[in-house]
């Protein structure tokens, strides 16, 4: 045990002398906020896993596929990564491209684009940002 957390600490030390954390300096401020927001994430996975199963199992298979642009709510580009790998995360959404403050997203049906503009991953997303 005492040389794991030597191992820790050594990795930690050589990391910041890297500067490492110089630029990461927006993912250590939201550290505190993060186990609210993936509790609430996997709260939506298992949303749409269940929505995506329903689909497949489903013997007309109602699928619209649908390309949608989402106007990103976060400011910085640790916000913009954890919003886009959130939504790739939820079955049925895949993020094709982040450009500037914009998303690119595929959807399985419309109702997940409609859910999705709704914007209540963006709106906690961005809530993690704040100071």
């Amino acid at each position: 045990m005492g040389l794991g957390a030597f191992s820790c600490f050594l990795s930690t030390y050589l990391a910041y002398r890297m500067g490492f954390f110089r630029h990461h300096k927006a993912l250590l401020r939201m550290l505190p906020r993060l186990p609210g927001y993936w509790l609430w994430l996997l709260k939506e996975i298992v949303i749409s896993t269940i929505d995506v199963a329903k689909i497949i199992l489903s013997p007309s298979l109602p699928i619209t596929p649908t390309v949608v642009i989402l106007d990103a709510k976060t400011k910085t580009d640790v916000g913009h990564v954890i919003l886009g790998n959130s939504i790739t995360l939820s079955p049925g959404t895949v993020t094709l491209d982040v450009h500037e403050e914009q998303l690119l997203i595929h959807c399985l049906t419309s109702e997940g684009a409609k859910e999705l503009q709704k914007g209540e991953v963006n709106k906690r997303t961005a809530s993690l940002e704040r100071k």
